[in-house]
């Protein structure tokens, strides 16, 4: 393991406080804010080039080249080997997807789908699990937590089993998909419902955390973000290390696209990469605090330097109107969103643009990946659902290079998927066929 100075630090530029790793920090101790990784990078410790972290593949036997996450550990060196935790996350693939894209009226070879559904729990989360638990290792935690839509929640219950740490969710009443739920409990979490939405568990955990010293693994702390670097990363590596002109990505919670920002801001930084490519964020239009924020109210990082009364003013209307998201991508149900901050910043570096789309759009592209051979969540579908509005005003081009991460596997949510199609709910629909108990007719059904 190379050598790398890790630390934490204040995103606040008043604040710009430095805090040691072996701290246990989901927020700035001196006021508040959101806290990032920061490392003082020795590049004779780093490869010179993105194709060399490669040539640990051949290296199989070795569980940290075989994690899709630690193979890229110069990138994200915060923590000795010996305490970096992994279930194998990260084998996941980037997918050509041809037969979409000309279903979409783009050059059908510049379409590609990071399919995180792979992940031993079946989502994008366990890349930053393995870096919050590893973490929560070198600090010898014993308990940990999280507010959860569910794929948070089934990521954490791995983990912590895989470390042998107390795990503890937070749900909300009715807000869950059971195919991620049911998870969590078979991995042995201990499950408490609260009755709200994920914006109060995301509170109640918290405070909860603070009071009884436990780990929290929400996207609040700092190092599970790192370990969401590497879905980037892994998107470099399956182009061949060229740069796409496009990430498109769900919103939610924010820390994925966080994240993104982070990882080619660093790699920028390290002389990596010579470009950056653009970022945009597609949420539901039941849950669309980012859209409203940057595209109505004019929210931006400015050098660090955001408008917090805007923040305070909108949050202040929704409690006043007692609203409550709502969409059928329960994993993206957020109105508060707890790396709005960073989002900003990775919007900044990216060039960034953020949309939302409807539910029934998020079905129909939902259907529309699931016809090419990979079904997926619905919150992932928000990827495609947002490409077709972008294709159509003009703001991609069709020879454009897409990659759109698609966070979770299908299963995470079969009723939305079952009832799509049995129910009719859209144009992509593949409802069965009821047939009579009798060999000609059932074949004169299959003939039709």
């Amino acid at each position: 393991m190379s050598k790398i100075a890790a630390y934490q630090k204040c995103i606040n530029p008043a604040c710009g406080a430095t805090f040691d790793c072996m701290q246990t920090l989901f927020e700035c101790p001196q006021c508040g804010d959101l806290l990032d990784i920061c490392y003082e990078w020795d590049k004779t410790e780093v490869p010179a080039k993105l194709s060399d972290f490669a040539k640990r593949w051949p290296n199989r036997l070795n569980r940290l080249d075989f994690s899709g996450v630690w193979r890229f550990r110069e990138l994200l060196n915060f923590c000795p080997d010996e305490k970096k935790i992994s279930v194998g996350e990260g084998q996941t693939i980037l997918q050509q997807a041809c037969g979409l894209a000309a279903e979409l009226g783009m050059n059908p070879h510049n379409l590609f789908l990071q399919y995180e559904g792979m992940n031993p729990s079946g989502s994008f989360k366990d890349n930053g699990m393995t870096a919050a638990f590893s973490h929560a290792a070198m600090v010898k935690a014993v308990s940990s937590a999280c507010a959860s839509t569910g794929n948070t929640s089934a990521a954490m219950a791995l983990y912590a089993k895989a470390c042998g740490l107390k795990a503890t969710v937070f749900i909300g009443a009715g807000k869950i998909a059971y195919g991620k739920l049911s998870q969590a409990m078979d991995y042995g979490a201990y499950t408490i419902q609260i009755q709200g939405d994920f914006d109060d568990c995301m509170r109640q955990v918290q405070d909860v955390c603070r009071k009884m010293n436990i780990y929290l693994v929400n996207s609040l702390n700092p190092f599970r973000l790192e370990g969401q670097k590497t879905i980037m990363y892994r998107i470099l590596e399956g182009l061949n290390w060229q740069i796409p002109d496009w990430i498109i990505a769900p919103g939610g919670n924010l820390g994925n696209s966080s994240s993104f920002g982070k990882a080619f801001w660093e790699l920028k930084a390290l002389g990596l990469i010579d470009r950056v490519p653009r970022l945009a964020i597609i949420n539901a239009a039941g849950a669309n605090t980012l859209t409203e924020l940057v595209n109505d109210h004019k929210l931006r990082w400015n050098n660090s330097h955001i408008d917090n009364a805007k923040i305070n003013a909108y949050y202040g209307k929704l409690d006043a109107a007692g609203y409550k998201p709502h969409t059928i991508a329960s994993a993206i149900e957020i109105s508060r969103p707890v790396n709005l901050k960073k989002c900003l910043r990775a919007l900044d570096v990216c060039n960034g643009i953020v949309r939302s789309v409807t539910d029934a759009e998020i079905l129909d592209a939902k259907a529309q990946i699931g016809k090419f051979g990979l079904g997926c969540e619905p919150a992932s579908a928000a990827t495609i659902a947002g490409l077709k509005y972008l294709l159509a005003d003009g703001t991609i081009g069709k020879d454009e290079r897409i990659a759109c991460v698609l966070t979770g596997h299908v299963l995470k949510d079969p009723d939305a998927t079952v009832n799509y199609h049995s129910k009719k709910q859209g144009p992509f629909a593949n409802a069965p066929v009821q047939a009579p108990n009798d060999l000609d007719k059932i074949i004169a059904l299959m003939k039709a």
